[in-house]
């Protein structure tokens, strides 16, 4: 089905936020609006586009999906919205990473995914599991001509270094019945095919050398298997047959990769005060009380138990893979079934609450707080590399870190793009990714023009300026972010100066919660 949906606003949530850096999760589900971005040729993956797809990009003019749908006075439709966030890889995929203006130098590239397509957290009462096979096989739907050198390849990584807890993790899904949260072959497919398409986008710029050394490559994860095995999979499909040797996998124990500083009073504050918010918008929402109702009355539960089991996560895997919903037995033989018009309530009002969630601001100040750190650690290594390319400079030994993978969650990814200002993006689907590219200009040479300079007078370069672009799945969102909204696009430089994002990660950014730095925002006193 298509990804691209017409609808005042698009987007679901699957309900789990986190309490703390380290509690349990609570899915919180971002809505999103379109808009046209800068007009360059993407890289498409050559599979064929199916023609539904095609339709809307020749409406715009292009044939690109876009992770702001246009606004319009219909109504979302929550069901097409349930099969983009699946991700199902059986379209083409496109990437507008790697495109500038001509004779611009990329010089790094970090990289934030969500782990691919996974089995259920939450086993719904009284009803079969989905039987989904979490083995790898190149005869089993959706495959991938990488599969079978990336099982190959993964049966070597002993080769390479662990953090703690990272070696004893399964690097492949390897479960015949799926374990609860296991990545699934899917899931693999769809990180192999976004790597490869990473690879194809950024050949030609040479930002990482084949002869690159360990320093230069930075990859970190969650100790999930599946977010291990993802950044594995988007890795391989970038740098195919990658040296273990060089490899070193780093273990972030928080899901918010807030490494040292992950202690924030405050932010934990405001995440409360959103969970509330959250319950009060939801308990009053007669029809999707009665809806789990209904629900319950058919599994003959009690409706405490069919919300505690939040099935919109098994529901979701039933839809992304084809199963039929959930069905049992009643007294008179023929059975009672959860129904995809119960499903489609759910996701209204998740929508709903997206909107409410907007309109209030707590999660917002929430994610400013929780991805100050990861931002942060994004802004220093951009610095580092911008120096170590400074003209006249000499390399330092082993280079700097020119691409970083950080494997992570929807936990994550959402609050990113909050932090960033970008609220009206789609909720991070699987296997979504977030690219921060740092691009240089030519040097600019300034002196005497060529014909009139004298004898001995030598024009002098100066030093090309630095830019940043910011990619959410493939679009460039770089114009939508709060550090660069009001920078005109179509002035001499096109592109976003990377000063405006270190202006925003070191200062701008915490005006909105009255503060002027990180530790000034997380141990202020409320009131």
């Amino acid at each position: 089905m298509s990804s691209s949906v017409r609808g005042r606003t698009s987007s679901y949530r699957a309900v789990v936020k986190m309490v703390s850096a380290a509690a349990a999760h609570l899915l919180l589900v971002l809505v999103f609006v379109s808009v046209n971005l800068i007009p360059t040729t993407p890289v498409l993956d050559e599979r064929p586009v199916q023609a539904a797809e095609r339709g809307v990009g020749r409406a715009l003019g292009k044939s690109r999906k876009r992770v702001f749908p246009a606004p319009h006075t219909l109504e979302p439709n929550p069901i097409t919205e349930a099969y983009s966030f699946c991700n199902t890889p059986n379209r083409t995929e496109q990437a507008w990473e790697g495109h500038s203006p001509a004779d611009y130098k990329l010089l790094s590239v970090q990289v934030m995914i969500r782990h691919g397509d996974r089995y259920p957290l939450y086993y719904i009462p009284k009803t079969k599991r989905p039987a989904i096979d979490c083995t790898l096989s190149i005869s089993r739907k959706p495959s991938h001509p990488l599969l079978n050198p990336f099982i190959h390849h993964m049966g070597q990584g002993g080769r390479g270094h662990w953090e703690s807890p990272l070696g004893s993790v399964p690097r492949l899904p390897n479960h015949s019945a799926c374990e609860m949260g296991e990545l699934t072959q899917t899931g693999v497919v769809q990180h192999l095919r976004s790597g490869q398409l990473l690879h194809q986008a950024y050949k030609r710029h040479n930002f990482l050398p084949s002869d690159w050394a360990p320093r230069q490559v930075w990859v970190e994860t969650t100790g999930k298997s599946r977010t291990l095995q993802s950044g594995l999979a988007f890795l391989y499909g970038l740098l195919p047959d990658f040296d273990w040797t060089k490899l070193t996998t780093r273990h972030q124990w928080s899901t918010l990769f807030c490494g040292s500083a992950c202690d924030c009073p405050a932010r934990n504050r405001f995440l409360e005060e959103e969970q509330k918010r959250q319950y009060r918008l939801r308990v009053s929402d007669t029809e999707l009380e009665r809806t789990y109702s209904d629900m319950a009355r058919t599994l003959g539960l009690l409706t405490r138990q069919l919300r505690a089991a939040n099935p919109i996560d098994s529901l979701l895997c039933h839809l992304c893979h084809g199963i039929s919903f959930p069905c049992v037995p009643t007294g008179d033989g023929t059975g009672g079934c959860l129904t995809m018009a119960q499903f489609a309530v759910i996701r209204r009002q998740q929508l709903d609450d997206e909107a409410d969630r907007r309109r209030v601001g707590l999660y917002h100040k929430y994610a400013i707080l929780a991805m100050y750190p990861y931002l942060n650690r994004t802004a220093a290594k951009m610095e580092r590399v911008a120096k170590d390319n400074e003209a006249g400079r000499q390399r330092r030994a082993g280079g700097e870190e020119v691409f970083s993978l950080s494997s992570a969650h929807d936990v994550t990814m959402a609050p990113l793009l909050s932090a960033l200002g970008v609220e009206e993006a789609r909720f991070p689907r699987f296997a979504a990714r977030v690219v921060f590219e740092l691009w240089k200009s030519p040097a600019a040479v300034q002196g005497p023009p060529k014909k009139r300079a004298g004898k001995g007078e030598k024009s002098k370069a100066r030093d090309g300026e630095l830019f940043i672009r910011v990619l959410y799945n493939g679009e460039d969102v770089t114009f939508h972010t709060t550090f660069c909204r009001s920078h005109d696009r179509h002035a001499s430089q096109p592109l976003c100066p990377l000063r405006n994002f270190l202006s925003f990660v070191r200062r701008d950014m915490f005006s909105v919660v009255n503060a002027t730095s990180y530790q000034e925002a997380c141990y202020r006193r409320p009131g």
